[in-house]
């Protein structure tokens, strides 16, 4: 059985015990650039969470820094400003949503010979992310929260969202324009916008269904959420797209 030196305990040089085999084994020490790195994710969780709940102009370098622990001008060495942090929390997860869903919408269109249904590529761009606010903890909740703040506040949002969404937008309506191919154009980026707008407030989890329906919906229910908003908006194109003049 082995046997701890006197003097300094395992954990202080550096050491730990493992309790099952009761060997001294070295720790590896997290080096610089890792911490860095966690201390850049604590920040970004942090002031996700605060913007999520109070926009941008409601928060400031200081709130945060007291929510990572951190003095204000560690922020300000990171990211500059505020703005500049408000666009790093943003990009975060935009890269991962907006990378998913056109991987996903690449297999959809692949698997579909390239016959593409309404509802289908309405699935792969719609489920796909709404499986991200499912299974990724409160931090894509809030994250998704953002999001809608983003996509109603034309100032700034606007060019935020087209920076980080337009290829991935232009890809389904790409995969719309063949599912519908007799649809006028306008139609087709007009029920895009229907199916946006339906997002963003789904994404706001502002409670009003919950109340509407006397808590027979849940603003927090995306499982729900998921099983309707595609068929009820394929069905949406389908009579903007078929109705007569």
């Amino acid at each position: 059985m082995a046997r701890v030196e006197s003097g300094l305990g395992a954990e202080e040089r550096g050491l730990k015990v493992d309790i099952v085999t009761n060997q001294v084994k070295t720790r590896r020490r997290s080096t610089k650039a890792e911490q860095r790195a966690e201390t850049m994710e604590q920040i970004l969780d942090e002031a996700e969470l605060l913007f999520s709940r109070h926009g941008l102009h409601g928060v400031t370098l200081k709130d945060v820094a007291k929510r990572v622990g951190v003095h204000h001008t560690l922020l300000n060495y990171y990211f500059e400003d505020k703005k500049k942090l408000f666009d790093a929390v943003f990009a975060r997860r935009a890269m991962v949503t907006s990378t998913k869903r056109m991987q996903v919408l690449d297999e959809y269109d692949r698997a579909s010979g390239g016959k593409p249904t309404i509802e289908g590529a309405l699935r792969a761009f719609l489920d796909t992310d709404l499986d991200l606010y499912i299974h990724g903890g409160d931090g894509w909740k809030n994250y998704g929260a953002l999001s809608a703040q983003v996509a109603n506040t034309p100032e700034w949002g606007a060019e935020l969202m087209d920076s980080h969404f337009d290829p991935v937008v232009l890809r389904l309506i790409d995969l719309l324009k063949r599912a519908m191919p007799d649809c006028a154009e306008e139609d087709i980026f007009w029920g895009y916008h229907f199916v946006t707008g339906a997002l963003m407030v789904t994404l706001a989890r502002t409670g009003r269904i919950d109340k509407l329906s006397g808590g027979l919906c849940k603003s927090e229910d995306f499982e729900a959420i998921k099983a309707r908003m595609a068929s009820f908006m394929a069905a949406g194109f389908m009579q903007i797209c078929n109705r007569k003049a």
